[in-house]
């Protein structure tokens, strides 16, 4: 199996193309600083995983933005810190100051030359819109938790976005699955049938950051610890 076999990859976002881990530790600094102890980087991650998963699985129809706004109050609560209204309403809010992981804008103008650039993301479409400027490229469909009703890992995020990916022109057997969350991603793509590569950005910490531990590792076709060695292996094979 090589790159050169899939006609489009189909993105997470989140983790693996905007450096959600560091967007979220910076739109929590002020609530941190107020915490009853102090709050290490992964602990801050472990605990948002933790918040926002259950908030998903209660919510499913919740705009992300929305939802934020809730896991900002339970954390305010589990860390016994004050909070108002307008706290957890700027914390939804935050996803337009995440950034963009370095490699990411030039990678995907790359690979945009060789495939079709597909996103299955768990945020809301107002809130893709300002990362969508971030990383500067023109993805041939986009798939929202809005637009499904429901948040990754759940099997209707992927099943519809199979329903859907036909119409533009794209089949099942030349899909790769690109993306760094285990527990939302490559699990799913599992169940499906989905080839995958991990882009594991987290490869030099420990733990699962701002996702659930997924349990039982998933399988995965291919791993690159970042978007630019995907291009790096791509281009390889090209020349090779």
């Amino acid at each position: 199996m090589k790159l050169t076999d899939f006609k489009a990859l189909t993105f997470d976002v989140y983790g693996t193309l905007i450096d959600w881990e560091t967007g979220m530790v910076e739109g929590l600094a002020e609530l941190v600083a107020k915490a009853e102890r102090p709050l290490s980087r992964n602990e801050i991650l472990e605990a948002h995983a933790r918040h926002e998963s259950t908030q998903q699985k209660y919510t499913p129809a919740m705009k992300y933005s929305e939802l934020l706004s809730v896991v900002y109050k339970r954390l305010a609560e589990e860390w016994g810190v004050p909070y108002s209204r307008e706290d957890c309403v700027a914390y939804g809010q935050s996803v337009k100051n995440w950034p963009a992981f370095p490699d990411s804008a030039e990678a995907l103008a790359y690979l945009k030359t060789h495939y079709k650039l597909v996103v299955l993301t768990n945020v809301d479409n107002e809130s893709f819109r300002f990362s969508n400027d971030k990383l500067g490229v023109e993805f041939d469909a986009r798939y929202t938790a809005e637009d499904v009703g429901s948040y990754k890992p759940a099997d209707r995020n992927f099943d519809y976005m199979l329903e859907k990916i036909g119409d533009i022109g794209i089949e099942k057997s030349q899909i790769l699955h690109t993306a760094e969350s285990m527990f939302h991603d490559h699990g799913p793509a599992n169940r499906h049938g989905l080839r995958n590569c991990w882009i594991y950005r987290r490869y030099d910490q420990e733990g699962f950051g701002a996702t659930m531990n997924p349990g039982d590792m998933p399988q995965y076709d291919f791993r690159f610890n970042s978007m630019a060695d995907l291009v790096k292996a791509h281009q390889a094979e090209l020349s090779g």
